[in-house]
């Protein structure tokens, strides 16, 4: 079973991406910032996708890619955001994310995008 390391400080947001993904057959892990999220990967959390928010307090998403991608080089980082400025995607590409995927993300644009980032999923 694939996990999927959920990284969002909207409850609500954690809890529908952990339902959508778990009724596909996904196990999930969670966290509420970036520095959360950081703590968990270097005390040996190994998830095979990654999808984090951008804006969060704490340590925002761009940052915690960059700071994640040091433990983590091949892992599929996806960026869930409601901005979808190109500047803002480079940003997040330059520091090792994966894909961008726009809120509010619909179950069905979520597992396609993830087919395309994770083997086997």
């Amino acid at each position: 079973m694939k996990t999927v390391f959920l990284v969002d400080d909207s409850a609500t947001m954690l809890m529908s991406l952990k339902q959508t993904l778990e009724m596909a057959g996904f196990r999930t892990e969670t966290a509420g910032d970036g520095m959360a999220a950081l703590e968990r990967v270097k005390s040996g959390l190994k998830p095979d996708l990654i999808i984090t928010d951008i804006n969060m307090p704490k340590m925002n998403g761009i940052d915690f890619i960059k700071a994640a991608r040091t433990v983590l080089r091949f892992t599929p980082i996806l960026a869930l955001t409601t901005e979808s400025q190109q500047t803002r995607r480079d940003e997040a590409k330059k520091a090792g994310a994966t894909g961008w995927l726009v809120k509010p993300v619909g179950g069905q644009d979520l597992m396609k995008v993830i087919k395309q980032v994770l083997p086997g999923a």
